[in-house]
């Protein structure tokens, strides 16, 4: 007698109890999400958000405890809780799953600029979280679950009308910020820095070995977003400077190898006639690989990196590889456009 009690007093059946399935990793993200609708990286002790772990009391103390102020993109947080809610929804239809991505989705379009850009961290404005950040992709995360709102795709389809519209135009100053942001060379489209000034948006350093820069795993991403959109002559000039860049930059006969010794992480440059790397920064100005030290130093020289930044630090990949080799020229195709 007592459950149909509890049945009808919630105004459900027992099929409908019995319907909503749960997941697991769906429910831990429930409780992790901050008041403000975001995730963090890390709860208030500074451990790393582990949805892995179980559930006991320390933890959930620990999680109950942190607030606001560690809600941000950083890491794939938000953007990663968002899909991940998106698509539990889609297998379970639990309600509370929809209603937490879309909280979510707010604080998305709540953290964003008028200039379109989006802040590593938000609410917190300490340090360098305020500056407007492609890190880690971070901006570019955030930009592209509004995107999926914004159009529909990938399961998005079932959010809510009215953050469809918002996202639409959060989207459209997301490019805007981006094309205006891709730094100039004598008049000539580069690519992107790692972090801007919130209000100049000119590019700007942020932790002590990452300087004002050229990014080019981020330049990437940023290109592939570019990729995805209706293709303007705005968008198309940026996407093809960006990728000359990348052919022009580029390192050959080089790898970068990273190796295990006693549990530590050993990265070599080795010579390797027809491999082709890029560094992770370039200057600025004149497009040489540079390197940033603890110490906030500036080197052109990667030998000269402390051992500890030198290996704890990835400072040279083959990014831009398959986006030219591949996703270009399948772009160009598509789109019907010259390369020229």
């Amino acid at each position: 007698m007592k459950l149909k009690i509890y049945v009808f007093a919630f105004g459900l059946t027992a099929v409908n109890l019995s319907a909503q399935v749960k997941d697991t990793l769906a429910e831990k993200m429930l409780i992790y999400q901050l008041p403000i609708g975001g995730w963090g990286k890390q709860l208030e002790d500074k451990s790393v958000v582990n949805y892995s772990l179980p559930l006991d009391k320390d933890l959930l103390r620990k999680i109950k405890s942190t607030g606001d102020d560690h809600a941000t993109i950083d890491n794939n947080a938000t953007s990663k809780e968002i899909n991940a809610l998106i698509k539990a929804y889609s297998t379970t239809k639990n309600p509370e799953y929809l209603k937490a991505a879309e909280k979510g989705i707010s604080y998305l379009l709540l953290m964003q600029y008028k200039n379109g850009g989006f802040p590593q961290y938000y609410p917190n404005t300490g340090l360098y979280r305020k500056q407007v950040t492609y890190n880690d992709n971070a901006m570019i995360n955030a930009l592209t679950v509004l995107y999926n709102v914004a159009e529909g795709k990938n399961d998005f389809d079932v959010v809510d009308s009215k953050l469809k519209e918002k996202s639409k135009d959060a989207v459209k100053r997301g490019i805007d910020c981006i094309l205006k942001t891709q730094v100039l060379q004598k008049g000539i489209p580069t690519i992107w820095g790692d972090q801007y000034n919130e209000l100049t948006l000119q590019p700007d350093k942020a932790r002590a070995f990452e300087p004002i820069s050229l990014a080019t795993g981020e330049s990437v991403g940023i290109v592939r977003f570019l990729m995805m959109q209706p293709v303007t002559p705005e968008v198309e000039k940026s996407i093809k400077s960006a990728v000359k860049w990348f052919k022009q930059n580029k390192i050959e006969g080089y790898s970068y190898n990273v190796s295990k010794v006693n549990g530590k992480a050993i990265r070599t440059l080795t010579a390797e006639k027809g491999s082709v790397i890029w560094a992770r920064f370039y200057d600025i100005n004149n497009n040489r690989p540079l390197f940033g030290d603890r110490d906030g130093s500036v080197k052109y020289n990667y030998n000269e990196v402390s051992e500890e930044r030198r290996n704890g630090y990835s400072w040279f990949g083959d990014f831009a590889d398959k986006l030219i080799n591949k996703e270009y020229p399948k772009w160009l195709e598509k789109n019907k456009i010259s390369d020229n």
